[in-house]
């Protein structure tokens, strides 16, 4: 598909009489909504024809929280392989526990839709935080291990899911070799309750087998790679809610994860991760102080176009980003659309990878989809 950036003076009218299309399938491609105004740098898709019977395939996953509205489950599954339900946690005893809202839509709408569900299970402590204690203790408990993974594979067999994303984050260093052992174990129980079920883990986003900190020091990429079936290279959080403004996903970066992470781990096995949302920072930045705002991709545009700002694209990390003044305080926005979209599946052909994998699909940004089928037909069932 053809991407076109707005210039001034451009509406939607113009812009599809420009490109000889209809402008139904503009608006419909690039999830307009009344009265269609557009913003001065925006990037949209241009229609095009039926996309090429022959290009590659891929396996597309997208996490997602149970309070996900259904309609917008229901919009999404027709583009996804997997649908990953977060989360799942675990006490000390290991026992499993469940989300508190009901997922049990979640797997039947999947299944409906030939996608594989699966439970993710992530070391969440009663606040939401990952707690690298309670993995501590899990690690150091061969009752407690065994504990949980006598639930999870009841719990495959009881709710319909077709595997295990193990998302363990803030690993301890000592718990570097215990990790890969314990996915090891899990991927043992899960193929015992039926030979097609798979286990994968989600990898903070490494460069090197030596980088320090506690984001990276107890992951073994090459243990943990060859432990799963599957890894999901979480690529995305350069700029995070705490940190000063910038790309969340700057491909530059994202090129050196990918490329390290291959040293370690077959392409096959690796999934790119992709973010579906932006943040909003207050300036000046102060560290320990700002705070960003998560906003939608849609939301992103939609305050450029309220507050009159042209959409800027950075070539280096090749990502949209603008500012904008609010009530006295400036703001700088940086988010993902189509451009940058189409560079994260340029490295997926490139480096001929899995798949990739969304965090998350709790709000529907259609374009992605559409360029993403246009460009690979994503695996099923």
């Amino acid at each position: 598909m053809e991407i076109y950036t707005v210039r001034p003076g451009d509406n939607v009218d113009r812009i599809a009489a420009r490109f000889g299309v209809p402008v139904e399938a503009l608006l419909y491609d690039n999830q307009l909504s009344r009265p269609y105004p557009l913003a001065v740098g925006q990037a949209l898709l241009i229609p095009s024809g039926t996309p090429d019977p022959l290009r590659p395939k891929i396996v597309a996953g997208g996490y997602a929280y149970p309070y996900i509205r259904r309609e917008v489950l229901e919009e999404t599954l027709p583009w996804l392989s997997d649908l990953y339900v977060f989360s799942y946690r675990f006490s000390e005893q290991g026992d499993l526990l469940p989300p508190e809202a009901d997922d049990r839509f979640m797997t039947e709408l999947a299944l409906q839709q030939n996608v594989r569900p699966i439970l993710t299970l992530t070391p969440f402590n009663a606040d939401g935080s990952f707690d690298s204690s309670l993995i501590h203790a899990l690690l150091s408990s061969p009752a407690a291990q065994e504990r949980l993974i006598g639930q999870l594979a009841d719990a495959l067999r009881q709710k319909g899911f077709w595997g295990v994303d193990i998302d363990f984050e803030y690993v301890y260093a000592r718990d570097r070799e215990a990790y890969p052992a314990f996915v090891a174990k899990v991927r043992r129980a899960v193929r015992a309750v039926n030979e097609n079920y798979r286990v994968s883990v989600a990898l903070s986003a490494k460069t090197s087998a030596s980088q320090k900190g506690l984001l990276y020091e107890g992951l073994d990429y090459r243990a943990l790679g060859e432990a799963a079936d599957s890894a999901l290279l979480m690529t995305y959080e350069w700029g995070y809610a705490y940190g000063p403004p910038m790309a969340i996903a700057p491909i530059n970066e994202v090129r050196r994860v990918v490329e390290y992470a291959l040293t370690e781990i077959p392409a096959h096995r690796l999934d790119l991760g992709i973010p579906n949302y932006g943040y909003d920072w207050p300036l000046p930045f102060r560290q320990g102080e700002t705070k960003a705002t998560a906003v939608t991709l849609q939301y992103a545009v939609q305050l450029a176009i309220e507050n009159d700002a042209a959409i800027r694209f950075d070539e280096a990390s090749m990502s949209p980003h603008f500012r904008y003044r609010k009530n006295g305080t400036e703001h700088e926005v940086w988010f993902e659309d189509v451009r940058s979209l189409r560079e994260k599946f340029s490295l997926l052909a490139e480096y001929d990878l899995r798949g990739a994998g969304y965090w998350q699909i709790m709000r529907l940004f259609f374009p992605n989809w559409i360029l993403l089928s246009d460009t690979f037909r994503p695996e099923k069932g």
